[in-house]
């Protein structure tokens, strides 16, 4: 029967995990360069639009109903079926086995997650990406990549009917933004001062308050992958606290070591590090272990984040390290550190259940491999069909003008100057300025 105090926690998370995309664009607004600053905010808006329609119509169905081992089937198309009873799905139920919550209230919670995950995708492209191109990869990969990998991980699929473990997300939100992220960048190529110049963030007060909404919404995130007010979901809800401020710790302590400065990016970079590492295993480690992951986590992506700069591929706000990386961490930590006696479903090796980490070996082996694949071959066949980039002189100019005509601060540069004389057709295309 349907619990009403379920079905509002459901619902208050559902719009935390709404409210985590405009924190992504503001977190990945201020990153940029005040030129591109609206343009990437815009792609973290649009991946709302894009994602909740391409969801509703087919998305949902193929993760959630009932199909194959590898997709799902047709039955949830166009919302058939999606009222006010609980879903018919035996791995979406409470603490005590009940399904508690609406089907529809199901529907959009995961919605909510289909949508970061296509906004987070998008932090590896700004600044040179055509945002009409961006549309249509937002959505032919919300249907053919992110639906696919929550069915594995979620909806019945071959890894969760198998025994792989994963809370809220660390396969088809984490490791599949994260390497999918690093296709992107390789096919769209470098920006043109890539390498050439220092490229710094703009504003990182929005950076760390865009981090901080992101850290709030995710206890929506992981609390709400409990599906209801019970022991999963207060475990979850704690450990989003513990893990993240362990990781602050570590990279305060790594940026030290390092530069002996301790810088704001960073710290906001670590405050995700460390969400997206107990994303997967929030409802499966006690909190001390959740405290180990916290410091562990910071360890390997503070690393990519400090080498990538290195090298050619301009993976431009590194969501391989802070979403791949880090979703690969804290999938392998739950094969190593899931209790029982918290969880109530299943130990890791150090607990006696070595099956439980070759489990989710063989999900950290498969996932990122599929998610790179797919968006490699999307993003070839929509550069068949149109320009993936701007131009460089469109790129030189910045992203907010050419494709939103707005500017984020009024600098004047590019502001339009109109005669009474001017001719519409002059005035809208934009050639007197």
């Amino acid at each position: 029967m349907i619990d009403t105090g379920d079905t509002a926690w459901m619902l208050v998370s559902t719009a935390l995990v709404l409210l985590m995309t405009v924190g992504l664009g503001l977190f990945y607004a201020g990153l940029v360069r005040s030129k591109n600053t609206l343009n990437t905010f815009m792609m973290c808006i649009a991946a709302i639009a894009v994602a909740t329609v391409t969801w509703a119509l087919v998305g949902y169905s193929l993760a959630f109903s009932e199909g194959s081992w590898f997709i799902g089937g047709l039955d949830y198309a166009l919302m058939n079926g999606v009222m006010f009873d609980p879903i018919d799905n035996p791995f979406f139920v409470d603490a005590d086995g009940a399904q508690t919550i609406p089907h529809l209230v199901f529907f959009a919670f995961q919605a909510t997650f289909c949508i970061i995950t296509v906004a987070l995708v998008s932090g590896a492209v700004v600044e040179r990406m055509r945002f009409g191109a961006f549309l249509l990869f937002a959505a032919l990969w919300s249907v053919l990549v992110y639906a696919v990998l929550a069915h594995w991980g979620f909806g019945g699929g071959w890894l969760v009917a198998g025994g792989t473990l994963d809370f809220a997300g660390g396969i088809a939100v984490e490791m599949a933004s994260g390497f999918s992220a690093l296709a992107a960048a390789l096919v769209v190529g470098a920006r043109k001062d890539y390498g050439r110049q220092a490229i710094l963030p703009h504003n990182a007060v929005y950076v760390l308050l865009g981090a901080g909404l992101l850290w709030f919404g995710w206890f929506g995130f992981n609390g709400g992958s409990g599906f209801g007010t019970n022991n999963l979901s207060v475990l979850a809800f704690a450990n989003t606290l513990l893990t993240p401020a362990c990781t602050l710790l570590m990279w305060f302590l790594l940026d030290h070591l390092r530069g002996r400065r301790i810088t704001a990016v960073g710290a906001a970079t670590a405050i995700i590090v460390g969400c997206v590492g107990i994303t997967p295993a929030g409802g499966f480690i006690s909190p001390i272990w959740a405290m180990v992951l916290g410091f562990g986590v910071a360890i390997p992506c503070w690393a990519v984040v400090a080498f990538r700069p290195r090298t050619r591929v301009d993976e431009t706000l590194d969501v391989l390290a802070a979403h791949g990386i880090a979703g690969v961490t804290g999938i392998l930590f739950i094969g190593f550190f899931a209790q029982a006696e918290w969880n109530g479903l299943a130990d890791g090796l150090v607990f006696g259940n070595p099956g439980q980490l070759l489990d989710q070996v063989l999900a950290v082996a498969t996932v990122p491999v599929y998610a790179f694949v797919m968006t490699y071959l999307l993003l070839r066949l929509i550069g068949f069909l149109m320009p993936l980039r701007a131009s460089s002189q469109e790129e030189g100019q910045g992203m907010d003008l050419i494709y939103h005509g707005e500017e984020a601060y009024a600098t004047g540069e590019g502001a339009i100057l109109i005669r009474p004389d001017t001719p519409i057709e002059e005035v809208l295309a934009g050639t007197k300025r």
